[in-house]
């Protein structure tokens, strides 16, 4: 069992298995996983408003969220800079 009483992956598989380069200090922060249900005509003109600024829907939101987060002084002094489009750059070999 781990702590708090959660019982261990039944195939014996938890977060201390995973590979290195994934633990090392050079990891970036974990992004949030957030929920989110709209109506579909917002979700619909939001992803067309994503598609002619070249996002995806949720690049779309985060950049909306973090722009309305600014302009009410609400945004906090150091946020994770947006992620950049396209492929992650290859890890570099050890």
């Amino acid at each position: 069992m781990r702590a708090g009483g959660e019982p261990s992956a039944p195939d014996g598989a938890g977060e201390d298995d995973r590979p290195a380069a994934a633990t090392g200090p050079a990891r970036r922060a974990a992004r949030k996983q957030v929920l989110l249900r709209l109506d579909p005509q917002v979700y619909d003109a939001l992803a067309r408003w994503a598609g002619d600024e070249l996002r995806s829907a949720n690049a779309q939101i985060e950049f909306l969220l973090r722009r309305a987060l600014a302009e009410s002084g609400r945004l906090p002094s150091a946020p994770g800079p947006m992620p950049r489009r396209g492929r992650p750059p290859k890890a570099a070999p050890e």
